[in-house]
């Protein structure tokens, strides 16, 4: 039985806006990023309280903390990004989270990537640790002009850490971004590493976000796969079907409302159950 679960602040910065439309669509859980506007790392104690309060009124619960760690240039100061990581295990703790989002670091424009790796994979290795530590798993999501923007790198960021709490997010519309046939070119080299999917599909001629089949991220292609080997885990709504930015999109309730229909569709089509 699959998981859908999905970036609610893509719905409204409201939370109990987003609240209602999960739940009239019939979802358990949501990744959480942001709240009222404010990222979920900067959240107070109380705003935190009363977020896992409407959660547990709603019977909903979060299958992941959508993080912007690792969101900041290779060459910015770390420490304090590494402090920052340390808040995202203990606010996954408390929240009940069985994931942490992340990613590798943005490369500066012109700079070829191999150049920085030695960097890129001290700080992974340390954000790693961290998780570690605190018995939380790390999902690195593919993002644009990171180190691990496309499948190789993806890779080498997983295997040169060599931590069972650092695994995979796969976003088939930012691959797709990077000109990447997502099933063709990534699939094989990374199911063993993917714990988690996230659901947004992009056009490969102008990098445009559409509902997931309607682009070139070979969605349907991936899902059969994903079902033909076993796979049970979550899959996040993303949309992005309004807006996008650095540290979030907005699709608003109609259109998340549509990406949601188009996903299940798929689904549906390929008879694979979901919850």
């Amino acid at each position: 039985m699959w998981t859908l679960s999905g970036f609610a602040d893509e719905i409204s910065p409201d939370l109990q806006t987003q609240l209602d439309t999960v739940t009239d669509l019939g979802l358990t859980h949501i990744e959480l990023r942001s709240v009222w506007e404010v990222n979920v790392l900067d959240l107070t104690a109380a705003q935190r309280a009363e977020v896992a309060s409407a959660l547990q009124e709603r019977g909903l619960r979060l299958s992941s903390i959508g993080s912007p760690i690792g969101k900041i240039g290779i060459t910015d100061d770390f420490a304090p990004h590494l402090d920052r990581m340390r808040h995202a295990a203990d606010v996954a703790l408390e929240m009940r989270a069985p994931f942490v989002r992340i990613f590798s670091f943005f490369i500066p424009e012109g700079d070829d990537p191999a150049a920085h790796r030695d960097e890129v994979m001290r700080r992974m290795t340390a954000l790693a640790e961290v998780a570690a530590e605190a018995g939380v798993m790390l999902v690195h999501e593919n993002e644009k002009h990171i180190y691990g923007d496309v499948p190789q790198r993806c890779l080498d960021i997983v295997r040169t850490v060599d931590n069972d709490h650092l695994r995979l997010a796969w976003d088939a519309a930012n691959f797709v971004q990077c000109g990447v046939r997502p099933f063709t070119d990534g699939y094989e080299l990374l199911r063993p590493c993917t714990e988690y999917v996230q659901i947004k599909d992009a056009l490969l001629a102008d990098g445009q976000v559409v509902p997931a089949g309607a682009g070139d991220g070979e969605v349907r292609e991936t899902i059969r796969a994903l079902a033909a080997d076993g796979f049970d885990g979550f899959f996040s709504l993303e949309p992005h079907l309004a807006a996008a930015g650095t540290f979030g999109g907005y699709s608003g309730p109609d259109l998340w409302r549509a990406a949601h229909a188009a996903f299940t569709a798929i689904l549906d089509e390929e008879g694979i159950p979901y919850a």
